[in-house]
């Protein structure tokens, strides 16, 4: 059984992660023109560039042309109401490890880190990091993405994983028995 402590203390994760998103993304607005030509080679060799740039539409520009109206239902709603439900089952839920329960708290600040953008940003959501990728899925570049899309991304990856990993309590059961 879960106790309170156990749950609360991950969700520390998620205010970490939209308090840095939100500081990083104010820095980028304040300091860089949102002209992707205004670049910060970070290592002098192309890898990792660091430009601002805006993205009303959802992962790799997907919705950009669609009506305002269904931006707004799709793009912040749809979000919002997909997060009330993981936060929901988080708090609810006794079936979540302790790794699982550090993922969806991550999962979970980064969502409300691009939902505070869409809502509070009528430009979009802050894009900063481009990442070369050397042709993988015929791109040169990552599209450009934020801490807020790394996290969730990241935290998504861990927990698919940790749901197909076999449960090393049951295997302990197994063995004493």
């Amino acid at each position: 059984m879960t106790n309170l402590k156990e749950k609360i203390l991950p969700l520390s994760l998620t205010g970490l992660i939209i308090l840095l998103d939100q500081i990083i993304k104010t820095f980028i607005v304040k300091n860089w023109p949102a002209h992707p030509r205004m670049i910060k080679d970070v290592f002098n060799n192309d890898f990792l560039l660091i430009y601002h740039v805006r993205n009303k539409a959802i992962a790799f520009g997907l919705g950009d042309k669609f009506p305002q109206s269904a931006q707004s239902v799709i793009f912040i709603i749809i979000p919002v109401l997909v997060l009330g439900f993981l936060v929901w089952y988080y708090l609810k839920s006794v079936e979540f490890t302790r790794l699982q329960r550090w993922a969806a708290a991550g999962i979970i600040g980064g969502g409300i880190g691009n939902v505070i953008d869409r809502i509070f940003r009528p430009d979009g959501v802050v894009d900063f990091i481009s990442v070369k990728i050397f042709g993988l899925f015929g791109m040169e570049r990552w599209p450009t993405f934020n801490l807020a899309d790394s996290s969730v991304v990241v935290c998504c990856i861990l927990l698919f994983v940790t749901v197909f990993l076999p449960d090393s309590k049951k295997k302990e059961v197994k063995v004493n028995e």
